[in-house]
């Protein structure tokens, strides 16, 4: 086989040199890695005259399409070109997505704000209900107040109140007795005095003195105490109603009574 250099430009024929220097100037240095077609060796020169035609015919008809690089260059440039359009259309994606996200954000915000006046709203109207709750409440609590007022009227603290609370009490347990019969035997008794005691009668002897407006004994006041009233026997209201029902059951009323009884 020939080697290399047989196949160099001088072995060549002038007009094989160059149709050769322009294939090899089209093509590059790579348009030399040629097969020379077994046998040439053994022709001589003739053989490498072969050979040179056939690396002559390779040369032209090589360079008879080096017309299409042009092209193939064109090509290659579009193919490159598009390669670095696609980020740029990934870019362009990106910019949408963007976009959309930030629209999207924008109408999180939005809902995000008309979630806050929401609650704002709902809060608000929640401490008005409480306060116009609690309002309900204490109007109701006086209105209360002012029917325990009216339904227990306060007395004076003096012997004119003692006697129309007690006379109250009274009518709710169907004691008889006026407010005169009962002012006269306090008088008797005790001068209107509710800590007024006896120590020196039967009673007393006894152990058992008289006490109060109406000077009830102890074991009188025990027996005839009505409900609701004071277990003091020295209370001037349960004093009063202790003793008109005792001298109910006694006498049928305090009005009967004149003197001790």
């Amino acid at each position: 086989m020939p080697s290399i250099s047989s196949l160099s430009p001088g072995n060549l024929s002038p007009r094989a040199r160059k149709m050769t220097t322009v294939g090899i100037g089209t093509a590059g240095a790579a348009a030399l890695a040629l097969t020379v077609l077994p046998g040439t060796a053994d022709h001589g020169d003739a053989g490498q005259a072969t050979a040179a035609r056939k690396v002559n015919a390779e040369n032209v008809a090589f360079s008879s399409h080096s017309s299409v690089l042009p092209k193939q260059g064109k090509d290659i440039a579009a193919a490159q070109h598009s390669l670095i359009a696609v980020p740029e259309g990934a870019q362009q994606v990106r910019s949408v997505k963007d976009a959309t996200t930030t629209a999207k954000s924008f109408t999180t915000t939005d809902e995000a704000a008309d979630a806050i006046r929401a609650g704002a709203k709902e809060r608000a109207a929640k401490a008005d209900a409480e306060k116009k709750a609690e309002a309900e409440r204490a109007a109701k609590e006086t209105a209360n107040r002012s029917e325990q007022r009216a339904a227990k009227p306060s007395y004076p603290d003096n012997l004119d109140g003692w006697i129309r609370e007690a006379m109250a009490i009274m009518d709710k347990h169907n004691i008889p007795g006026s407010y005169e019969g009962i002012h006269r035997n306090i008088v008797r008794e005790s001068g209107g005095d509710p800590r007024a005691i006896n120590n020196w009668d039967i009673n007393a002897q006894n152990g058992v003195p008289s006490k109060g407006l109406l000077q009830v004994i102890k074991p009188t006041f025990d027996a005839y105490h009505v409900e609701g009233t004071s277990w003091d026997q020295y209370d001037p209201v349960a004093n009063i109603v202790t003793a008109c029902n005792y001298a109910a059951d006694r006498y049928g009323s305090m009005d009967n009574v004149n003197s001790a009884y």
